[in-house]
């Protein structure tokens, strides 16, 4: 029997659609919703009159609404029965051979990396660039600190949060982990220290020793960040940069307080250690309340990256560098020996965003918020012997399993049809077998249908002997 979504749900799915006009919006819309997998496909669409009602709309720009989705493929029409959630045989295929090999396996639930689809706005931001462009076509189209508008949204992002911040401080890069990669060009040099959290992602760690340095591991653990431990970290490691992520670390999911934030930053003076603060997931604070204030408020020669991919879409490809004046030139320098600037209409398209209004940013953290407390109450329900924290906010839940089996778990889990990352993948010696990382990344019905299958393949591995890991998947998030 199919599901039937009704005409409240589908307005709370697309509260704050663009209305110019409203028929293209609402199609849009509801494109997003079925292309990201929150309405399933096969799901019976509400009828044009209880849509329209629903939305406070005329019945005529629901049913235009319908017919563009018809169209575009994302919607069919069965007679004397109604219009249903559809997707095309081409729209299926928008995915990666690389992260997802297994495309035998359509009904494969992939939760190995903790990347979102783009919430409603990102489209329009997108399509808008396109009429903003036009006076950068008559130039070279290089930018490698970024185009000026861009920056200029960036270094108002900071002045609200309270860090007064130019322009020129800011550096546009492909992402935050391309900015982890000029920053370590820039200011180090082979065998010199690095100080890295453990556990920690995986290809940030990466992109830290692709210069040569050396990593020392700096333990966080599952209470977060013990600064007696860190303090002895800071003081034998003799490292020039230490890379931290206090807004919901990932994969932990902590969120570090302002008053470890001050103590940290003057163990980090103390030892002439310049941070490098990883804000990635900075704007994904699911709960009532304010963040703590940024590192750099702490410690003014602190390296901040920041990312649009976490609280819009890892699609735009787009992060930045905000760092203290002198160290400017240094990181351009190295920048330019690595890539020329990143592309000019996704930079466009990001600015739109940080300078408009913030409903594109509230309705992810809403549908986060939504996803988040599903996962951990269907975790709660069917894996009761698992320990799990319930994280403020990010995209993630750190979940301590009974026994030291997450490599092999991972791996029946996949036989099950979810592919999940094991805590030896975030662990610079490749320990934490006790745990597994788990993403709020799905749709609640996808996220509740992982967990039973996940219960299924737990209760097959205690069946038998653990034996020997398979390769690893790539993780990109």
């Amino acid at each position: 029997m199919a599901l039937t979504l009704s005409p409240h749900r589908a307005a709370a799915l697309v509260r704050g659609f663009d209305a110019s006009p409203a028929y293209e919006g609402l199609a849009g819309a509801l494109a997003l919703v079925i292309g990201d997998g929150r309405v399933p496909v096969g799901t019976r669409l509400p009828s044009e009159r209880e849509l329209a009602a629903a939305l406070g709309l005329s019945r005529t720009t629901v049913t235009r609404a319908y017919a563009l989705l018809r169209q575009r493929g994302f919607a069919r029409a069965r007679h004397g029965s109604g219009t249903y959630a559809h997707l095309s045989g081409r729209r299926r295929d928008v995915v990666d051979r690389v992260l997802v090999p297994l495309l035998d396996r359509p009904d494969l639930i992939d939760l190995g990396s903790a990347a979102t689809s783009a919430p409603p706005g990102v489209a329009a931001a997108l399509a808008g660039a396109v009429d903003d462009v036009t006076p950068y076509l008559g130039g070279h189209g290089y930018y490698p600190g970024g185009i000026p508008e861009l920056q200029e949204a960036i270094a108002a992002h900071y002045e609200a949060r309270g860090l007064p911040t130019s322009p020129d401080q800011v550096l546009v890069t492909p992402g935050a982990l391309a900015a982890a990669a000029i920053v370590v060009h820039a200011l180090t040099g082979p065998r010199d220290r690095v100080l890295v959290e453990t556990p920690s992602y995986p290809n940030a760690r990466r992109a830290l020793a692709g210069h040569g340095a050396t990593l020392v591991p700096n333990p966080v653990d599952e209470d977060g960040w013990d600064l007696a431990t860190v303090a002895h970290a800071v003081r034998h490691a003799r490292a020039g940069l230490a890379y931290l992520v206090p807004d919901f670390q990932n994969p932990t999911g902590h969120l570090m307080p302002a008053e470890q934030r001050e103590r940290y930053a003057e163990l980090l003076r103390a030892a002439g250690t310049v941070p490098v603060v990883d804000e990635a997931g900075q704007q994904l604070y699911l709960e009532d309340g304010e963040m703590p204030p940024p590192f750099a408020t702490y410690h003014p020669g602190t390296v901040t990256l920041g990312s649009a991919s976490k609280i819009f879409w890892g699609g735009l490809r787009l992060g930045w560098v905000r760092a203290p004046r002198d160290m400017v030139d240094d990181l351009v320098a190295a920048r330019v020996a690595l890539d020329l600037g990143t592309p000019v209409l996704e930079q466009l398209a990001l600015a739109r965003l940080l300078t408009g209004s913030d409903a594109v940013a509230d309705a992810q953290r809403s549908r986060l918020r939504e996803q988040r407390d599903a996962l951990l109450a269907a975790l709660a329900e069917r894996l009761p012997d698992w320990r799990v924290g319930r994280p403020r906010g990010g995209l993630t839940a750190w979940c301590e399993l009974p026994a030291p089996v997450a490599t092999a778990f991972a791996e029946e889990a996949e036989q099950h049809g979810v592919v999940i990352a094991p805590g030896s993948q975030f662990d610079v010696e490749g320990r934490l077998e006790s745990y597994v990382r788990l993403p709020w990344i799905r749709p609640v019905h996808e996220l509740e249908e992982a967990v039973r299958r996940l219960a299924d393949a737990w209760h097959e591995v205690g069946k038998r002997p653990v034996g020997p890991a398979r390769a690893r998947r790539l993780t990109v998030a």
